[in-house]
């Protein structure tokens, strides 16, 4: 009888303990970030990430990349947020802008821009929301006019982490404005040192400050930092939302505070072992999520459902964390920061309620509430 396997094959092992080593050294040297990779900034180790060949890790190799698996790629980014090592400066550029360059952009833009995300020196942010409009990127009205050689800006976004550190913003902006709301919308590259942009830092409730209201005051930028097509660029963007929901990032962005909660945990009571069990097992199951995207066998928008189940799943794990430390958890420190910033993790990239209705629209099928 064949038995289904689980195990990884000695190279991945290799390469997994080669990362948890190269993670360790970086937190020791940079700092540990308990409450999410986001709040992990340092250059520095961008560019050791870009020495061990981890930036562009599954791109195709004529783009500079390596064309490792994905497989690969989650394992080192496992490896990485779990240890709290400060990847945020090279993991947006990874993700989303690098393949969205190779899908969509030109071969001067590749030429361009792909080396700077590869070599760990330049770091991108994304101007995706907007006040007022949540999760529908629909509605969203910050507007790029042709002016013959140039587009000029006007608008605002908000939520943009790392807008301050950002060399370069891949813009989600309306150039048309007539027909239907999803039609219109183009995306555009804006480098951040441009004049009549406004960056102002939002400070949350953690202290954290890498979002970022950022402002458009006749932004002028060369007509050629179009990517992709003018007014049809939706569906470029809902790709980049497929790479950034589905990722191992959401599933262990608090995972260094799980292992900080096991060092306190009383495992001789049987509720607690039993919760570790159901986090445990939760972790498993996430990961197998993952990998099963990562490996091209998700159903089309599958990403909307990984997002749900391992999100949610950081908050338990948050729970767990605030029951085990008990009275310490009133304490402040940068381990509490890490819970309190728990909240975040059903909110950033689209709610859960989105997502649900993504999953139940587009996967299952499901007629939408009729209107009364």
């Amino acid at each position: 009888m064949s038995v289904l396997n689980f195990a990884l094959a000695p190279e991945l092992e290799d390469l997994r303990s080669r990362a948890a080593k190269v993670a360790s050294e970086g937190v020791a040297q940079f700092g540990r970030f308990t409450d999410s990779w986001m709040n992990g900034y340092s250059l520095e180790f961008s560019q050791i990430m870009a020495a061990e060949s981890w930036i562009g890790m599954s791109w195709p190799k004529k783009h500079g990349g390596y064309e490792r698996s994905s497989i690969e790629r989650v394992i080192v980014g496992e490896e990485m947020i779990s240890a709290g090592a400060p990847i945020a400066g090279m993991w947006f550029a990874d993700r989303q802008m690098g393949p969205s360059l190779i899908a969509h952009g030109t071969p001067e833009q590749q030429e361009k821009y792909l080396p700077g995300m590869l070599n760990g020196t330049a770091t991108w942010c994304i101007g995706m929301s907007e006040p007022d409009s949540g999760s529908d990127l629909a509605s969203l009205k910050t507007f790029a006019e042709n002016d013959g050689d140039q587009w000029v800006i006007n608008g605002q976004k908000i939520w943009t982490s790392f807008g301050t550190q950002a060399d370069y913003m891949y813009l989600i902006c309306r150039t048309i404005s007539e027909g239907p709301p999803h039609k219109g919308i183009s995306e555009i590259i804006i480098p951040m040192e441009t004049p009549g942009i406004e960056v102002r830092p939002i400070t949350d409730m953690t202290t954290n400050k890498h979002f970022c209201e950022v402002y458009f005051n006749d932004v002028e930028v060369p007509i050629e930092n179009l990517v992709g097509v003018e007014g049809d660029a939706f569906r470029q963007t809902m790709r980049q939302l497929e790479h950034e929901r589905g990722g191992i990032d959401r599933l262990v962005s608090n995972r260094p505070l799980y292992d900080l909660a096991l060092q306190h945990a009383d495992l001789t009571k049987a509720g607690i072992r039993q919760e570790v069990a159901k986090l445990e097992s939760g972790y498993r199951l996430g990961r197998f999520l993952v990998y099963q995207e990562a490996l091209g066998q998700a159903l089309p928008g599958f990403s909307a459902a990984i997002k749900v189940y391992c999100t949610e799943h950081e908050q338990r794990v948050s729970n767990f964390v605030f029951k085990v430390l008990g009275p310490e958890a009133t304490l402040w420190n940068d381990d509490i920061k890490g819970l309190i910033y728990s909240p975040g993790y059903t909110i950033m990239g689209g709610t859960s309620n989105i997502m649900r209705n993504i999953i139940g629209e587009r996967m299952l099928g499901l007629p939408r509430e009729p209107k009364i």
